[in-house]
């Protein structure tokens, strides 16, 4: 069974940046998108930003427009998402999400908290 690899995640300041990574370690066939999600305590489950692999479209959340970045690497299977200018209210679980032909691949998630 093929698992995602998620990285990067941790404490930081308020206006701090923090880099996640995610990887699967084997091959998925067929990826159709790569994107992160996230789930703050007490609330649902939401998408922070996504990549079609296919047409290299992306969607983000209205409300991180400006200061997260998704991108993908081709040659290591691996997406990125590049935060800045970080909030308490940024303060989650971010889970990372493979969908492809087949059922759909999440990670274990990282804790990315956001405190002074």
């Amino acid at each position: 069974q093929v698992q995602l690899v998620e990285s990067g995640g941790g404490l930081v300041q308020p206006g701090g940046s923090l880099r996640l990574s995610c990887a699967p370690d084997g091959a998925i066939p067929l990826i159709s998108t790569m994107g992160w999600y996230r789930q703050a305590p007490g609330k649902q489950r939401e998408l922070v930003a996504a990549i079609t692999v296919s047409t290299g479209k992306i969607v983000y959340a209205d409300s991180l427009k400006g200061r997260f970045t998704i991108s993908r690497d081709n040659t290591k299977n691996t997406v990125y998402l590049q935060m800045k200018s970080l909030k308490p209210e940024d303060t989650a679980v971010y889970y990372c999400k493979v969908t492809h032909f087949g059922p759909d691949y999440w990670g274990q998630g990282t804790q990315v908290t956001v405190s002074s």
